[in-house]
Order: C-alpha cells, then sequence, then structure tokens
C-alpha cells in the first residue's frame, strides 16, 4: 500500500559528489517518494561553490538551511539561515559558501521532476563554467 507521507533524516542518504563540482549531496527524492518534484540536500564546506547551471523547464526552490550566497543570472544575494529562494528555469544559478569555518546546507526542490535522480534532465552548464 502507498502511503501519504514520508519522513527521511537526510544523513542516513549516502551523500555523493557532483561529478562537475565534486560537492557533496543527497538524493531524496526516492526515499521520500516523491513524484512531482526532486529533492536534494547540497553541503558546502568554506570556499565551495556549486558549478552554474540552468534547466529548460525545470523551476527550483532553495531553502539555506545555514545561509549563504546564491548567484542567479550573475548577481550574488547574501541569504540569510532559512532564507527561501525561487529560481525560474533559464538563469544560471549557483550557491557559494563564503564563511571561513562551518558547513552550510541547501535543500534544493525542483519541480516539474525531469530526468531521474541519476540523471538530473534538461540540466545545462553554460560554456566555461564546468569545472
Amino acid at each position: 500500500m502507498e502511503t501519504d507521507f514520508s519522513v527521511v533524516d537526510p544523513e542516513t542518504i549516502e551523500a555523493e559528489r557532483f561529478p562537475e563540482s565534486g560537492n557533496r549531496h543527497r538524493k531524496l527524492t526516492d526515499a521520500l517518494g516523491c513524484t512531482e518534484m526532486r529533492v536534494n540536500t547540497v553541503t558546502l564546506e568554506p570556499g565551495e561553490a556549486t558549478t552554474p547551471h540552468a534547466h529548460e523547464r525545470q523551476e527550483e526552490v532553495y531553502v539555506a538551511l545555514d545561509g549563504g550566497v546564491v548567484e542567479i543570472a550573475g548577481e550574488s544575494y547574501d541569504v540569510a539561515p532559512g532564507g527561501v529562494v525561487r529560481i525560474s528555469p533559464e538563469p544560471a544559478r549557483s550557491v557559494r559558501n563564503e564563511s571561513d569555518d562551518a558547513a552550510q546546507t541547501w535543500v534544493m526542490f525542483g519541480a516539474p521532476p525531469l530526468g531521474t535522480v541519476d540523471d538530473f534532465g534538461e540540466y545545462t552548464v553554460p560554456d566555461g563554467e564546468r569545472e
């Protein structure tokens, strides 16, 4: 029987490394049983940043659990702990940790859930941004 809810401790999901940047992330979509969105966490050590990217049709919402900086279309924005950011599909975006001493974790939601949990689908990295 399918349930109508899920409770997941992200720490129970094995952390993986993004191939482009090496950042740690946890894929929560399957564990949560999501069918209408994709959910991941990304943890950045001091000085780390995600690779700038865009999506063809996927809107994203980011929650900065520990605060941080989001860059959207070349503009940087400070995000307070617990702050929420919505980004339409087209602009290039990335998040970074400008702190000197603490990891920062972001929860990232994408809808519609394009591709699979293994292949993010319609994920594009602007020329010259791949690490």
